[in-house]
This record gives structure tokens, sequence and C-alpha cells, in this order.
């Protein structure tokens, strides 16, 4: 496997992928996820790879694309109360419902923090929805812990 940073030609199977994030987001939440919906352009996602920012990798297999991560730098200088340390967030993270549980995910994972390490971060953030459980799983299972929880009241 080699995970490298995405390229325009990687768009289509990006939005694929996309895709299927969406579906589960939409099964587990349908008040809040439109089904169908493209979450980018293909001029927003062309934006996006051109931002050093927002770096985007992608695990390819025997030349097929079966995983992503869409990353964010942020840092919060001289802010009121928050220290200005570098975080890499992770935006998104997803791997080919078809090819789970072979440790793409992982390696995915593992990338993001080598290049979090190499880029000077402190940490790696991300936001995981509560209906997702296999992501939660997966994400306690590489060690992470709740930095904060979103709650809400439906009306």
């Amino acid at each position: 496997m080699i995970i490298r940073r995405a390229e325009e030609k990687d768009i289509p199977r990006i939005h694929d992928l996309l895709l299927q994030v969406l579906r589960v987001h939409h099964e587990g939440r349908p008040d809040l996820f439109k089904p169908e919906a493209r979450k980018y352009t293909d001029e927003q996602l062309s934006e996006i790879l051109t931002d050093p920012s927002r770096p985007i990798f992608v695990a390819e297999q025997e030349g097929r694309v079966e995983g992503y991560a869409f990353c964010i730098f942020q840092q919060h200088i001289d802010d009121n109360i928050l220290t200005d340390i570098r975080t890499l967030y992770i935006d998104d993270l997803c791997v080919d419902e078809g090819q789970r549980g072979r440790r793409i995910g992982k390696e995915l994972y593992e990338y993001v923090l080598g290049f979090a390490k190499k880029a000077g971060c402190y940490n790696v953030t991300l936001n995981v929805w509560s209906c997702n459980t296999s992501a939660m799983g997966f994400y306690k299972a590489m060690g992470l812990t709740p930095q904060k929880i979103g709650m809400e009241k439906i009306l």
C-alpha cells in the first residue's frame, strides 16, 4: 500500500468515498444529513488540493484509492484563553466499505500522526458522530480519547 498526497486524478474516487461517509451519517441522522449529496464540488476539491493548510492523503492499493484522510492545520495564535499550539485536525477519514478490516485505516491514521509530528504539531484531533459506532470503536482502538463532547436537545 502507498500513502501519498491526493492529486487531481483522485477526485472521482474521493467523491465515491465521501458518498460512503455521507450514507453512514444520513442513516444515523437523517434529520441532519441529506441523502446522496456531495460534500464538495470538483472545484472545491481542486482548491483544497492546492491549499497547504488542508492536506489530503490517500491510501492506494494496486492503483486504486481505498481510503483518504482530509486534514486541516489549526492554531490559535494570541488567543485570549487558548495556547497557541499547532494542531492537525482530521476533518474526514474513510476507508472503502469493502476494504475495512484490512488495516488500511490504521496505516492511514499512523501516516497522519507521523506527518503531524514532522510538521511540529502538538496533537491530532477529530470529531466523530455518536451514531457512527464503528468509527468510534476504530478511533478508540487507535488510542484517541475524548477531548470535548458536543451535546444537543432536539426541539
